[in-house]
Formats: C-alpha cells, sequence, structure tokens
C-alpha cells in the first residue's frame, strides 16, 4: 500500500511539472501563431467567417494529426523493439492510401466516413503483413527492420501508382499523399476527432503496451497475453493513420522523430512520455505548416515536403548516432 502512495506523487510529478507546463504554453502560443498567419486579410468583411470556417478547423487539425501521428510511432516502436520504425517507414501510409483508392474506385460517392472505414481496414492489414514478414527475419538489427517495412511500402505504393494510373485517379493520389492542410476546412475535418479516443486507449493500455515491447516470453511470464496486445496496438495504429491519411495526407518521419527525441530525453517509460509525445508532434507539425505558408509566400509550400527534409536529417544522425555506439 504504502509503495503505491508513494508512485502516485512522483508520476504526477513528471506528467504535470514546470517544464511540461512551459513547454505546454509554447505549444499553445504555436497554434495562435497558425490562427493568424496566412495571406487572407482577417480585417476584410467576410474575415470572421473565413477564420471560422479555415483558419480554425485548419489548426485544429494539425494539432489532431501532430499528436496522432507521433503517438502512432510510439507505439510501433514499443510493439518492435526498434526505434527507427513508424508508420511511414513500415508501409501502413502506403496501405491507407491503397485502401482510399478501392474505396474510391468502387464507391465514387464515399462519404469521408466510408473513405476513413477502407484506409482504416487496409491499414490494419498493411501493419499485420509487416509484423508477419517481421516474424520470419531471423536478423533483427536496427536498420534491418526499417528496411523491410520501406521496402513494403515501395511496392505497395507501386500497386497504388499503377492502380491509379489504370483508373484515372493519379492525379488525386497525389494529392492525398500531399501531406497538406490547404484543404482543410469546417464539415471536413472533423473525422480527425476520432484520434483523441485512439491517444486516451494508448495511455489507459500504456502498461500492456510497455510489457508487450519487452518481448513475447517476457510479457507471457507476466500474464500479458501478447498476441492481444500486439492486436490492439496494430488497431490503434491503423485507427490513426487511415484517419490523417484521409484527412490530411501522409505526414513522413513523424512518427520516427518525435519518440526519439522525447526518449532521448525523458527515458523510455510510456505511460509519462505520451503527452510529451503528443506536444512534440504538435508542435513540430505546427512550426512546419507556418514555416510553409511563409517561405515562398503567397504560396503555399506542403508540411509533408519540410517534414521529409527534416526527418530525413534526423533519420540519418540517429543511424549515425546508434552506429558510433556500436
Amino acid at each position: 500500500m504504502s509503495t503505491a502512495v508513494d508512485r502516485t506523487p512522483r508520476t504526477r510529478q513528471r506528467l504535470f511539472s514546470v517544464p511540461f507546463l512551459g513547454f505546454l504554453l509554447l505549444v499553445v502560443g504555436l497554434l495562435i501563431a497558425s490562427l493568424f498567419i496566412g495571406q487572407y486579410d482577417l480585417s476584410s468583411p467576410d474575415g470572421r467567417d473565413m477564420f471560422l470556417i479555415t483558419r480554425v478547423p485548419r489548426t485544429i487539425a494539425l494539432a489532431l494529426a501532430g499528436a496522432a501521428m507521433a503517438m502512432s510511432g510510439l507505439v510501433m516502436q514499443m510493439l518492435t523493439q526498434n526505434r527507427f520504425v513508424e508508420p511511414t517507414t513500415t508501409g501502413t501510409t502506403e496501405w491507407a492510401g491503397l485502401g482510399l483508392l478501392f474505396v474510391m474506385y468502387f464507391a465514387p460517392a464515399a462519404t469521408i466516413t466510408q473513405r476513413m472505414i477502407g484506409a482504416i481496414v487496409f491499414a490494419f492489414i498493411g501493419t499485420m503483413v509487416f509484423f508477419l514478414f517481421l516474424r520470419r527475419v531471423s536478423l533483427r538489427s536496427s536498420l534491418i527492420v526499417p528496411i523491410i517495412g520501406i521496402m513494403l511500402g515501395a511496392v505497395v505504393g507501386s500497386v497504388s501508382t499503377f492502380f491509379a494510373l489504370q483508373t484515372e485517379m493519379l492525379q488525386q493520389l497525389g494529392v492525398w499523399f500531399a501531406g497538406s492542410f490547404t484543404d482543410v476546412y469546417r464539415g471536413q475535418y472533423e473525422v480527425l476527432w476520432s484520434v483523441v479516443l485512439v491517444v486516451l486507449a494508448v495511455f489507459f493500455v500504456a502498461d500492456r503496451l510497455t510489457v508487450a515491447g519487452l518481448g513475447q516470453d517476457i510479457a507471457t511470464t507476466m500474464g500479458v497475453n501478447y498476441q492481444r496486445v500486439v492486436l490492439l496496438g496494430t488497431a490503434l495504429i491503423a485507427i490513426a493513420t487511415g484517419v490523417v491519411t484521409v484527412a490530411v495526407g501522409a505526414l513522413p518521419f513523424l512518427g520516427l522523430i518525435v519518440p526519439n527525441i522525447v526518449s532521448m530525453m525523458r527515458g523510455d517509460d510510456l505511460r509519462s512520455n505520451l503527452p510529451w509525445v503528443c506536444l512534440t508532434g504538435i508542435a513540430i507539425v505546427a512550426l512546419c505548416d507556418i514555416l510553409g505558408r511563409v517561405i515562398i509566400a503567397p504560396f503555399e509550400m506542403p508540411v509533408s515536403v519540410i517534414l521529409g527534409v527534416v526527418g530525413a536529417v534526423v533519420f540519418v544522425a540517429l543511424i549515425v548516432r546508434r552506429s558510433r555506439r556500436g
């Protein structure tokens, strides 16, 4: 009893410390800046309507998408025991795009919810295929695992491109994978609110995910159903990736950058790291979105382009850091 009582204050202190509150204020500042940065004059007669129809939904969407993809990367890294995996390096995003194409081809008048369901189903199947491939690989070095995922994603992406070319949907495929918030407006982004439930679910099962991340043998010894936890984690990743792909597009390397940054600063406690991971994902997406609106103003650069450049640099830096440590 005394041990349980002693642990509670320390956990709360880690979650709601002064650095956390300071970082929270910084993220709020970035979101407020995102509301007022743009080429449209909000002081015009219809500025208020434009603010409520586009600026507010866009800011909410980038916050939800950033938190969802960062959290997905954290869970995937925990389950695979590898720092270099996330939805865009395991083919999950490509599978979600393929599901979106299938729904649009067989049901052209499909609603955004129906598209989301199709993307989630294909993302779940694709993630399970990745785990099946991973089980058959005897050498699981830190680089072999993401290479397998990138190769699998390339194959699925090629199938998607061929299918889109044959069905004259290549332009739509390019728009979906652009990873931009320019098309986010009121009435179109609301599906992203479902990722809040995913984040809450991850927080509640954080302990089981942590134990599963130690391996099947240890998880079984500690009384955790390893297969069930992996299925649950895969489902949560698929939901988050599918929803973000449908509403926004691909956000490359976000799930790779954020968990590694947080882990280097705070360790590997999933439950206490989750709020930091979500806030860091929101901050990075908001900062990239602001830069995209400013760099080539009055035009706009997609967030995925900036994230791809930043993510590639961080990815190489992590590889170099790991190689120096042997």
